[in-house]
């Protein structure tokens, strides 16, 4: 296939969602909403989607992977699924932040907002900002706003015009050529479930 194939997908929210790019054209795209299994959904959703555009692994050009914020698991299973689909395939990996994905064809300068929960958001101005978490009782975005999270906010809201899958293949099929960097994740704020930091044991001696 001499037009560049793009497989772009995500498990960063309640989802997993896949698209398939040939050049500027999609081949097909799958979301379905799940709170949990995307593990074990993710890889058979890939093979449907492949399946429905009539092309195989081996096809495609380049990848593109949803690297959160978001929740944490579903981050690490997409980001982890594409490091290692990318090695062996020996194809380029693109990681695409939800918060790019969310401002994708949309007139700048726009917020992308992603929930945070606990009265928080994941939030940043394109095209010029930063990503960072934000509490809603004191953000005033001083731009229109989109995103999964936009409805948070009383502000003027502009509607995603693509899918996050869709969004990710085609902002990947932009970049891989000159990506160098494997996808890793985009977290901005520590793990809910921290681990343990109790004492170490007290070693006694024999008397």
């Amino acid at each position: 296939m001499s037009e560049p194939l793009v497989l772009g997908f995500d498990t960063s929210a309640a989802h997993c969602a896949a698209a398939l790019l040939c050049a500027d054209r999609v081949v097909a795209q799958h979301a379905e909403d799940m709170g949990r299994g995307q593990a074990e959904r993710l890889f058979p959703l890939l093979e449907e989607l492949l399946a429905e555009g009539g092309v195989t692994w081996r096809d495609l050009t380049a990848l593109g992977v949803g690297t959160g914020p978001g929740n944490f698991t579903g981050i690490r299973i997409s980001v982890a699924a594409a490091r290692g689909l990318a090695l062996s395939l020996g194809l380029p990996a693109v990681g695409v932040s939800a918060l790019e994905s969310a401002a994708f064809g949309l007139p700048e300068p726009v917020t992308a907002v992603v929930d945070a929960r606990r009265e928080r958001a994941y939030v940043q101005r394109f095209p010029d900002g930063a990503p960072g978490l934000v509490a809603l009782a004191d953000f005033a975005p001083e731009t229109a706003i989109s995103g999964p999270g936009a409805a948070l906010l009383s502000a003027r809201t502009l509607p995603q015009p693509v899918p996050i899958a869709e969004a990710i293949a085609r902002i990947a099929a932009q970049r891989f050529a000159t990506e160098p960097r494997p996808p890793a994740p985009l977290y901005i704020r520590p793990a809910d479930a921290a681990p343990a930091r109790d004492l170490p044991p007290v070693i006694l001696d024999e008397a």
